[in-house]
């Protein structure tokens, strides 16, 4: 079975994160949000890591 982990940093400047994938300690994939309103990124600040998981299972990112 193979440990995942997600993490995720704020560009507070641009309203951004940027969303990093490791599978068992390696980056796998990385992430970026779309410029989110101040409402919206101040509400995923407090996201955790279940919360980021089923965020990309959205389309308001974009690989990178």
């Amino acid at each position: 079975m193979k440990n995942e982990t997600i993490t995720a940093k704020a560009n507070q400047s641009k309203r951004t994160f940027t969303i990093r994938k490791y599978v068992d300690g390696k980056l796998f994939a990385k992430f970026r949000t779309f410029e989110m309103s101040d409402d919206d990124f101040f509400a995923e600040e407090m996201n955790t890591e279940n919360d980021w998981k089923a965020f990309l299972k959205s389309d308001y990112y974009f690989e990178i």
